[in-house]
Parts: structure tokens; sequence; C-alpha cells
């Protein structure tokens, strides 16, 4: 009878989680979902769009939980809640020494990371979203969750993190990593250009020395610290996303033959893993040279299985392709294939660029309508992976009226701009032909504004 029971209840555990996972596909449950399935294998929860859950399903969500990780937060937060309320968590002591940890010092119960309090007695809806994120980079082990979680909060308060904010590093550096719009499920995109290092002064400056070095990692961690400002961790109720994607360029990165830069990379790498758990969502590497590989390979040895999934590398003539899948093209900025430019007059990531395919050996051609005069028309284009061939021209519509060719016949390389001003009506035309093996992906979008005509200002 017992038995039965048992594979009853391992029964009723599997349609959970099945529910659970229907439950993900239609809500977004960042922070309650598990990316990997007790048999170790990746889910593909990630590649839907998520949209916030209400209240009463982020319980669902906890409850649909598998039995195993639902009791392994439990006593995680169990854990926790004693070390907060036994003074030790930040200590080498042990649970029995609490009492007398309390009678010597203070209690302190508003320690916190990235401003979400950890006592789970406190009720703060962020507090589960931090621990489940130790418990998954730790396989869901209660013990080196907890102990990875300690010593987080100790080399924080070692490293002096809550003021690392305010140092300043200089502006060198500021263009090397930098934060510019999101993805298309909203997680910040923090880019790093590698390039900057093949200057041998910049280098110099940076990696000169062992406290340049160790400045080095002080402004990695600093840029990470800035990345997490802009994350919600206000639980599935309040909105937002909890993890970051990163998208590292390494068009003209030095190769990793110099000593410091290997031991420099390896310190950033391992440090940011063990203490900035389950941050990251996504990895790209971007224009990633043949050299990179074996480079690549090597680090690989310091970080988990875990973080090694989330990994994505694209060579140069992929990159456009690469980023556009998870990155709207109103928001990659144009050295990238996207439409996106510096202090742009024109157009905002507001302005949705629409899409048209091009099949392989034919010609498509887009129509921008010009119905009225007195307007100038500006549009955006960019093509996923070049190769094709364009012109642009105005028709007017009055048929005794001249055609004009605004651009002849080219191949595309980057993204285009271009503007008219309409003086009768007619409609703008690109035409755009594939002459590869490959199909091609447009996207492009336009707008009209009233323009006086520059010979008014000459009467």
């Amino acid at each position: 009878m017992a038995e039965s029971s048992q594979i009853s209840e391992e029964k009723k555990d599997d349609e959970n989680s099945h529910k659970h996972q229907e439950l993900i596909h239609h809500g977004r449950a960042e922070s309650m979902d598990m990316d990997t399935d007790d048999d170790g294998s990746r889910s593909n929860f990630h590649t839907e769009m998520k949209k916030p859950m209400r209240p009463e399903e982020q319980f669902i969500a906890y409850i649909h939980m598998k039995k195993s990780r639902r009791k392994a937060l439990t006593e995680l937060r169990s854990r926790v809640e004693d070390a907060v309320l036994g003074n030790y968590i930040l200590k080498d002591g042990k649970p029995h020494e609490s009492k007398k940890m309390q009678e010597n010092e203070n209690l302190d119960q508003d320690i916190s990371l990235w401003g979400v309090p950890l006592l789970p007695s406190k009720g703060h809806e962020g507090t589960d979203i931090i621990l489940l994120k130790f418990l998954k980079a730790r396989d869901f082990k209660v013990s080196e969750a907890f102990n990875m979680l300690r010593r987080t909060l100790i080399w924080r308060r070692e490293f002096k993190t809550d003021g690392i904010l305010d140092e300043n590093f200089g502006p060198e550096l500021e263009n090397v990593v930098y934060i510019k719009g999101t993805d298309k499920e909203g997680h910040p995109l923090c880019y790093n250009v590698c390039g900057a290092f093949k200057d041998r002064e910049f280098w110099r400056k940076t990696f000169g020395s062992e406290d340049k070095c160790e400045e080095f990692i002080r402004w990695r961690v600093q840029s990470m610290e800035r990345v997490i400002q802009k994350l919600s961790f206000k639980g599935e109720g309040g909105g937002g996303v909890d993890s970051m994607v990163q998208i590292m360029d390494l068009k003209n990165s030095p190769r990793p033959s110099n000593k410091e830069l290997r031991l420099v990379t390896k310190k950033a790498v391992t440090l940011l893993q063990d203490n900035y758990p389950e941050l990251i969502f996504r990895h790209i590497i971007i224009n990633v040279p043949f050299w990179y590989y074996a480079s690549h390979t090597l680090i690989s040895k310091f970080i988990s299985q875990r973080t090694k999934s989330k990994f994505i590398l694209a060579r140069p003539s992929n990159v456009a392709d690469t980023l556009l899948k998870f990155v709207a093209p109103e928001t990659l900025p144009v050295q990238y294939g996207g439409l996106k430019r510096e202090n742009d007059k024109e157009f905002s990531s507001a302005d949705k660029a629409l899409e048209v395919i091009v099949k392989t050996g034919t010609i498509e051609t887009i129509k921008i309508p010009t119905p009225e005069d007195g307007v100038t028309v500006v549009w955006d284009m960019t093509v996923v992976g070049w190769d094709v061939t364009y012109k642009e021209e105005f028709i007017p519509e009055d048929e005794g009226s001249y055609e004009i060719l605004l651009e002849k016949g080219k191949k595309m390389g980057e993204s285009v701009r271009n503007s008219f001003y309409i003086n009768e009506p007619g409609k703008i035309v690109i035409t755009v032909g594939n002459a590869t093996y490959k199909k091609k992906r447009i996207f492009y979008r336009f707008r009209s504004k009233p323009t006086v005509p520059m010979y008014v200002y000459f009467e």
C-alpha cells in the first residue's frame, strides 16, 4: 500500500511538472522556472516571449515546481533564516556558536544582496529569486548553495562592493563596456568591446602593472554592478527581468598570448561566476576569430557546464543573423547590422521595422508611398548577411513627370539611410536583388516630416 501511494505521488509530481512547463510557456516565469531538468537536459523555456505573471500565477508556479526543488528552496530559506538571526552568515562561526555571538554583537537583520533583503521572514518578494539563483548554480544542492551565498557575502564585504559604483576608473574604459537597449524579452544588453585593447598605450595603462590589473578587476566588477541596477528582483508580479545578456565583440581583439591578460581573464571569469550566479541569461560572443576557439576551450575549464550552455559564438559573417535572433533591429546598433544610430533625431526604438524576405535568385521591390508633397521622406534599411544589390528611385504619380534615380544599383555592405524631398505625389521604390544561394531578410522603416523647401529661404 505504501508503495502504491509513493507511485501515485510520483505520478502527481510528473503531472504537476508538465503543468508547470505549460504555465511557463504561456506566462513569464523567469525566476521560478528551472533551466535544467533533473536529468541535466537543457530546457527551451527562455526561447519563448514571457509575460509578467499575476501573484496567483506565481503561487501556482511555486506549487508546480518539482517537489525536490521546492524542498531545496524551503531548506535553504530555513538555513539562511537561522544564519542571519544567528548572526553567523558573514562569519566563520558554526550554528551552535550563534547564541554566544548574539550576546557579544548586535544582530544584523538587514543583510541584503543586490538590494534584496536575505532574511526570508521579512517576506520580500525578491528573496526567493535570489536564493533560487544560488540553488540553480549548484544544481539544487542546498549545502553548496548556502556556502556559495555565504562566500559571496563575505567577498562583497572584503572587496567593498557597496561603494564601487562611486569609484572613477577614467573615461578610457567607458567605451569598453556599456549598456544599450534590451533584447526581445527585456533583458538589458551589456556590450563588451575588446578591440579597444589592441592599442598598445591603452593596453599598458590597463595591464601594465599588478596594481593596474587589480584595478581592472575592480572596474569589471563595477561594470557588473551597473548592469544589476537595470535588473528587477521584485518577483513576477512586479514585472521586469532578473538577468542580462552579455555581448562580447572580439573584432580587432588582441590575441591572449600575454601572460597578464591570461591571468586577469581567468581571475575575472572565476570571480564573476562565483559571486554573480545566474545573472547572465545569454552570453553571445561575436566576430570570433579562429584563434579564439582554442582560448575559449581553455577558459571553459574554469566555468561550470551550466555556464557553458549559455555561450553562443558567431563568426564575422554571421554577426547580424545571430544577434537579430534575440535583438530587435530597432535596438541593434548599425555596426552590428541593426538600425539603431547614436543620437538619432529621425527614428527611435519605438519606430518598428518591417521585414521582407528576398528569395535566392530573385528581385524584390519595397514601395514607400508619398501621396503628399511638401514633405521629406526618410528611410532606413538593413539586410541580414549583405551580399545584395540595390537601387533607389522616385516614381511620380503623374506619368508626364520624370522618374528620379536616387541611388544607382550597387552592392550593399552596411545599413543604409537616405532621404528625399517630395514636391509631387508618387512613391519611393527600392529594388533589391539577391544573386546568392541563401534567402535574405530585409528590415526597413520610413517616416515623413513636413519640410520647407530650401528655395523659400533664398526668396
